[in-house]
């Protein structure tokens, strides 16, 4: 019985929710339903990674932005689990060196692009001149405005090119991302993601969160649109990543379910369902 059958209340009854489990979302019956699906979404990727490098005609970029804590590690940990690592990179760069700043802002991350049959997944992109930079005052209001202005283009520029550019926003609520940053104190596996910024984080919230309106107003584009990916639940944000990642690919013969239109939508339909 599927999820919405059963939270279904016909009229003249009572809702009955003590067969409701409380830990797990979204539009799967069980956790371990959630836990196949990953698996069979994540072996889909994996296939049809192979069949995109022997067509050797288009490359595959995804980008992942979200606030601090959203979920992205995890998430590309899915996507790329039976991924071939030679045709496949994750590209998380650091803070661009003395010499990088003098460069053409997009300069570093060009060289990271993908070729024809390959997948590159960036976990922040360029899309930082947006968020963190304006936001902690590591650009000029002049340079976050160029921004807006050139990221069009250059995005412009690799669809022209075959490039296949998935963007994807991953939004969680401010409470969650408070005890996600807490948790990363308290668990010794993930003490290493801990960083100086973490509590700037929730002290900038508002500023994060009116960064990330203007840039999804302005890079929202038909030919690189951006994709909202908004829930706290992180199983239900990585199955519907993968849904919609296997469904932009769109080959013949492809079984995956649309993802969860309560947790996945365009920029163009994120008015009033983003986390404020």
């Amino acid at each position: 019985m599927g999820l919405r059958r059963k939270l279904r209340v016909e009229p003249g009854t009572r809702p009955d929710l003590s067969n409701i489990a409380t830990d797990f979302h979204g539009d799967f019956d069980s956790e371990k339903a959630a836990r196949k699906q990953l698996f069979e979404n994540s072996r889909r990727l994996g296939d049809l990674q192979q069949k995109l490098y022997g067509e050797g005609r288009h490359a595959l970029l995804i980008v992942l932005q979200g606030m601090d804590a959203a979920g992205k590690d995890g998430a590309i940990k899915r996507m790329t689990e039976y991924m071939a690592p030679r045709q496949t990179r994750v590209v998380a760069l650091p803070k661009p060196t003395e010499r990088e700043t003098t460069q053409w802002y997009f300069q570093r991350y060009a060289a990271h692009l993908p070729a024809a049959g390959e997948i590159v997944i960036f976990n922040r992109s360029w899309y930082n001149r947006a968020g963190v930079e304006p936001v902690m005052g590591f650009c000029t209001p002049e340079q976050h405005e160029r921004f807006l202005h050139d990221a069009p283009h250059f995005e412009r520029m690799l669809t022209q090119s075959g490039v296949i550019l998935i963007k994807l926003w991953l939004d969680i609520s401010r409470g969650e991302q408070a005890r996600r940053l807490e948790e990363r104190v308290d668990h010794p596996l993930k003490r290493f993601k801990v960083s100086s910024l973490d509590a700037e984080a929730q002290a900038r919230w508002s500023a994060y969160s009116a960064a990330r309106d203007e840039m999804l107003k302005r890079t929202h584009l038909d030919y690189a649109p951006w994709t909202v990916v908004a829930t706290d639940q992180k199983k239900t944000a990585r199955l519907n990543i993968l849904r919609h990642v296997l469904r932009r690919l769109n080959r013949p013969g492809l079984e995956c379910r649309e993802p969860d239109p309560s947790v996945v939508f365009s920029a163009d339909e994120a008015k009033g369902r983003l986390a404020e």
